[in-house]
Parts: C-alpha cells; structure tokens; sequence
C-alpha cells in the first residue's frame, strides 16, 4: 500500500511538471508574437491652393416692408388677405365704405351742371349784346360787363369740375392694393371696424431686397473693405448668393467688439427677412499650403500630432497647423511634401505602434 501511493504521488508531480512546461512555452511563443498591428488608412501629403477667409453670422433684414393705411375716414368693408398669404403687387387688399364720397361727388357733378347752365345762357347774352353794339344800339360798356360774367362763369366751372375729380380721386382710395410683391406679415384691423387717415390695415414684408448684417471680429477690421467680395448663405436656401461689401459700421464698441459689414440681395424668393445669414469674405490665398484630411490630426498630451508612416510603424509627429476648410486642416511645420501619414485610425494609434494599411491607394 505504501509503495502504490509512492507511485501515485511521483505520477502526479510528473505530471504538473509538464503542465507547467507546455505553459511556458505557450506564453514565450505568444511573447514573441507580440501585439496585432493596427488596420488604418494612408494618405500622402500635397500641396494644394487654397482661401484665407473669415466667417460669421448675422441677420436679414427687409427693406422692402410697407404698413399699408388707410388714407380716407372710412368703416372697412372687408379686409381681402390673411397673414401668411403671397400677394403680388396690384391685388386686391381692403375695401373701405365709399358711399359718402359717392354722394360728394353727385353733389359736385350737380354744381358743374348748374355753372353750365349759367354760362351758356351768358354766352348767348354776349352774342346779344355785341349785336347791339354793332348797330350802335348800346355802349361797349354794357358788353364789357357781360363778358366779365362769362369769365366769372368759365372760373367757377374749372373750380366746380376740379372738386369733381378731388371727390373722385379720395373716393378712389377707398379700394387698397398691395403695391409690391410679398407676404402679410399681419392683419391689423378686421372687417366691419372704422378707421381714420393713417390708421395701418395690414403689413405686407417683401423679400425683393434684403440687407444682410454681418458682425466681423475687430482683429480683421483692417482687412475688410468695400466693395470685397462676400458669399452668403442662409438656413431657409441651398444657393449660395455672391454679393459685394457694400458698406462698413467700423463703430467697436465695449458690447460687441466687432466691424458690422453690410451687403445686399435682390430678387432671392427663398431668402427670408429675418433671417439668419453666414457671410464668407476671402481674405487672401495661399498657392502652396500642406492640407491633410481633419481625422490624421490628433489631439496628445504633446500637443497636435499627425502619425508619420515609416515601414509599416507610425511615428507620432507634432504639428503646428493653419486654417481649416472643407474638411481639411493647413499644416504649417512638421511634415514635408510627398509624406504618408495615418488617416483613418490615427486616433487609436501610440508612438512606434505597429499598423497595417487597409487601403494602398491615396486619397
């Protein structure tokens, strides 16, 4: 019995020895491995045009915005339009009551009639008279006052017809119309309701001509002029409208530590009054600058870095970079033309970190 558990016990030692064995050699082998490298994406480096420019954001405004009013006394008979509605110029707005005026006017039609009346009877009362004066029947003097009736006549009548055309001419502005292309902004006053000279109807905005103001950070303020260039760009269109500086509010003030530029635009029908609007302006170009996609550049406890590719091992790279434009960023020092660098992956990569490329060919 002693003799078997001996045996036993030397088996079991026998066999931990080897286990211990394969384990140190799974672990040297593994060792020797090392880490997987990581897959990424490389590009070379070119030199490449681009714009200095600056952007930022303002408002529209419409200077085409009319209050229509009323420019007679008068109960409103029916306002035509709602807000929201798109008018052209010409249509129909408001009709205001009309009949006072109507009745005005028959009053001083009446009176041309009368006046009429009286001086073609004097006109045939002078005929009479220069008759008889002709046959030496009467002095000259008695004509001479007759024809001085007939002037008097003849001024009445032009005063009488031209009240006529002033009752006319108000009554006519009993009907409103819009007198430019746009939208009711609002509905100031409603049918049924009186109204005296002046009082507003209805608001019409046009956005026939908008003005853009864009506030500029004072350090460019130097920069900007008019007449420059400036690309606008607003939330409610997808063009982009090319306009010039047209003038500059150089005022800084402590509250806004800005340069206002002012720009116009005409004729853009989905270019809304206040609204938002990004102004771009170009400062200046450069005609060979360093451009790497935004992803290659990675934020370190160094700094910036770009992963500087050399025989499948990336090697961090600090950069010092320069403007950025349509997803890609200037690098001013740190790399040379015609370098590959890491794109895709850059930001799970370490100094010296093995990597695989995915894709051989550049961007």
């Amino acid at each position: 019995m002693q003799k078997i558990i001996s045996i036993l016990s030397a088996v079991f030692v026998l066999a931990l020895l080897a286990g211990c064995g394969k384990q140190d050699a799974a672990t040297e082998a593994n060792a020797k491995k090392g880490p997987k490298p990581t897959l990424v994406t490389a590009a070379k480096i070119n030199k490449s045009s681009i714009e200095i420019s600056e952007s930022a954001v303002g408002s529209l405004e419409g200077l085409i915005d009319p209050t229509i009013a009323s420019e007679v006394a008068a109960r409103i008979i029916k306002v035509h339009v709602s807000p929201g509605q798109r008018v052209k110029k010409g249509d129909l707005i408001a009709t205001l009551d009309s009949t006072e005026f109507n009745l005005q006017r028959n009053e001083a039609q009446a009176e041309v009639a009368r006046i009429e009346a009286l001086l073609n009877n004097q006109t045939k009362i002078v005929a009479r008279s220069q008759a008889l004066v002709n046959k030496n029947f009467i002095s000259q003097n008695a004509v001479d006052t007759d024809l001085a009736q007939q002037n008097v006549l003849k001024q009445q009548l032009v005063g009488a017809k031209a009240r006529v055309a002033s009752i006319s001419h108000t009554g006519s502005k009993t009907t409103l119309y819009a007198p430019t292309d746009g939208v009711v902004e609002k509905k100031i006053v409603d049918t049924g309701e009186f109204v005296k000279v002046g009082d507003p109807i209805v608001q019409v905005v046009s956005n026939k001509k908008l003005r853009a103001h864009i506030p500029f950070p004072e350090r460019i303020s130097n920069q900007l002029k008019p007449g420059m260039k400036v690309r606008l760009t607003t939330p409610t269109s997808d063009k982009v409208i090319e306009s010039v500086i047209r003038e500059l509010k150089l005022m800084i003030t402590e509250s806004n530590r800005s340069v206002d530029i002012i720009a116009d635009v005409t004729d853009e029908a989905d270019w809304q009054p206040g609204a938002s609007v990004t102004g771009t302006v170009v400062l200046g170009q450069k005609d060979a600058a360093l451009m790497v996609p935004e992803q290659s550049v990675v934020l370190r406890p160094a700094g910036e870095v770009v992963y500087l590719i050399k025989d499948d091992t990336a090697y961090q790279t600090v950069v010092k970079t320069g403007e950025r434009q349509n997803g890609m960023v200037e690098i001013i020092a740190g790399l040379q033309d015609s370098d590959t660098i890491v794109v895709d992956g850059a930001g799970f990569l370490t100094d010296q970190a093995k990597i695989k490329i995915a894709d051989k060919a550049t961007p």
